[in-house]
């Protein structure tokens, strides 16, 4: 049977057809459909985790007692996941275990551009790289077989251009193993003991050696004579890009990209005059290469930087762009918090109070886009509490006052909870705003323990942020209306001058959630262009339901988007004459 599959899509039904009964992850895109997608095959078990650590744990303990189970995360997911990962690729595996580790080229939606390639090799387990969603599927079916051939776990790298393009698929049936999970002891390949440890050193490094052995004559390798006298080492995206602006090429097609088959590459570069590499980021294959001996021209011309695409290639290589491959540019488009977010009135009010924010990820992190302008730091998930720590240890008394930390529901509960019980431990005098929307809203609106429902869609306990908080040390602990400007302003500026660590909690969820009875958008807003003055007030939000007019009277007027507004109210406050009232 085929299909029009995406990459993800393709990598949930390999993990289905491979006969997995575990499937795990943190939402991060661009690996987040993985999971979504996993769901649609009921013999998955399939989970949100709190965090990409206790995700992989939790696909470790399924493997260990005999079950095959699946692993997602986006690429900075996997330093949360590193602890865990290094030490599983000592203790090996029981039933198969494959980690997909998503990267983002050109940084779509991420802080950082790190190639996850760089992990394989530290960790010392074998990744596999697909080109396009037949081979998501067909490789994720056989990282399973090489899982548990080399008892290891198993990396499958995408990026987002494979995650998210769709391309025909070849579908087969599920294999269901014949052997059952079972309780069976073993100590010695288990319990990472120094003793037990040293002993399953030995066991990677020799496990490398063959697999870099034996990748030479396996198929996902393969090399392509053409008859140009040029030769290109490549893998995943970039193996499309090259045939497409080198098609004359030939090309060494690498699906294990780590390790590497070094006696291949040896064969191959033997029969061409001039070898390249071709790969995105950083130059991981190039030096290998190299490293043996053999020249070859990579990062002279070929970016470390950003995403590759076929017109790239061929300017790398001196050759014209040609419409085929030309990429029409397109207008920019800056990102935005949603019309009506529970997050627009306290960055409002922030700013209005001149704190100093340590920001984390999640939509919220739009808060340092002007007109709010109100984020001053973002680092890493559950950075912000942490941060906020460090720089009340030095800052004068006044101007520690003006530290505050802001972090989401999810990221909260990722890594944010241990820098708050730091903070309470440490007696850090400085304010958290905990925004609680019910949801991990920024990937696309995943559940998560304070939401109240599991990805498998049945309701479930949700956190109680402010029992917990209490439960840690906190004393003071204050839930808000983030869509009250007074509220905000009066609670805020109060916790701000406290001179030791405090809570507050926001309670209105995401606008865009679906869940019936979670938001209820209010009467839509107008502008009364007769008491409008044009003050331009109400843009100091930046909701993007508003609009201004400059043609609209001597000053211009603010216009309100009926089809974009759902009456949060926010702009109203800040019209001191009365001009934004309930459209009629």
């Amino acid at each position: 049977m085929k299909e029009i599959l995406s990459g993800n899509e393709a990598i949930a039904r390999g993990a289905y057809e491979a006969g997995v009964k575990v499937a795990c992850a943190y939402p991060g895109t661009p690996s987040t459909e993985i999971l979504e997608n996993t769901i649609r095959y009921r013999e998955i078990d399939s989970s949100w985790a709190t965090n990409e650590k206790v995700a992989l744990e939790v696909g470790i303990g399924a493997s260990f007692v005999g079950a095959r189970s699946l692993v997602t995360m986006k690429h900075v997911g996997v330093n949360v996941a590193a602890d865990p990962l290094f030490t599983l690729s000592y203790t090996g595996v029981n039933g198969g275990l494959v980690l997909v580790c998503a990267d983002d080229p050109e940084l779509h939606s991420s802080q950082n551009e790190q190639d996850s390639r760089n992990y394989a090799k530290f960790a010392k387990v074998p990744m596999l790289e697909p080109a396009d969603s037949q081979e998501c599927l067909e490789f994720t079916k056989l990282a399973y077989e090489i899982s548990e051939k080399y008892d290891t776990p198993v990396l499958l790298r995408t990026t987002t251009r494979i995650s998210h393009s769709k391309s025909v698929v070849n579908m087969g049936e599920r294999t269901d193993l014949v052997r059952e999970a079972k309780i069976e002891k073993n100590a010695a390949k288990f319990v990472m003991l120094p003793g037990n440890a040293r002993v399953r050193h030995v066991v990677v490094e020799d496990r490398t050696v063959q697999l870099s052995k034996d990748g030479c004559s396996m198929p996902i390798n393969r090399v392509e004579m053409r008859e140009g006298k040029i030769g290109v080492i490549t893998s995943g995206i970039a193996y499309q890009h090259v045939r497409e602006a080198l098609p004359e090429a030939s090309v060494l097609k690498l699906g294990m990209v780590h390790p590497l088959p070094f006696d291949l590459i040896r064969e191959f570069a033997a029969k061409v005059e001039k070898l390249y590499v071709v790969e995105e980021l950083d130059p991981f294959i190039e030096e290998q290469v190299k490293a043996i001996g053999i020249p070859v021209i990579g990062k002279e011309i070929i970016s470390i930087c950003g995403e590759l695409t076929p017109g790239r290639v061929r300017k790398a290589f001196g050759l014209p762009e040609n419409a085929a491959t030309a990429v029409e540019k397109l207008p920019g488009r800056p990102p935005n918090m949603c019309p009506g977010c529970p997050h627009r009135g306290v960055f409002y009010t922030l700013n209005q109070l001149k704190a100093y924010v340590s920001g984390d990820i999640g939509c919220y992190t739009l808060g340092f886009m002007p007109p709010l302008s109100a984020m001053d730091t973002c680092v890493c998930m559950g950075a912000s509490i942490g941060m906020a720590t460090g720089a009340v240890k030095v800052l004068s008394p006044e101007e520690r006052k003006k530290v505050v930390a802001v972090i989401g529901d999810s990221t909260f509960l990722h890594t944010g909870i241990n820098g708050l019980m730091d903070m309470v431990y440490n007696k850090g005098a400085a304010t958290v705003i905990i925004l609680d929307n019910r949801i991990t809203a920024m990937t696309g609106r995943q559940e998560n323990p304070g939401s109240g429902h599991t990805l498998m869609n049945d309701p479930t306990n949700a956190v109680d942020f402010e029992l917990l908080c209490k439960a840690i040390g906190v004393k003071n602990v204050r839930t808000i209306n983030p869509l009250d400007l007074d509220e905000c302003r009066t609670v805020i500026s109060e916790e701000m001058e406290r001179p030791e660590t405090s809570v507050i909690i926001t309670d209105k969820p995401c606008v865009l959630i679906k869940r019936e009875g979670i938001f209820k958008a209010g009467a839509p807003l107008q502008v009364v262009e007769e008491s409008c003055t044009g003050c331009r007030a109400c843009l100091k939000i930046g909701c993007p339901a508003i609009e201004w007019v400059p043609s609209s009277g001597k000053k211009g007027k603010a216009h309100i988007d009926p089809l974009l507004c759902n009456g949060c109210d926010v702009c109203s406050q800040l019209c001191k004459f009365s001009a934004i009232q309930e459209a009629k």
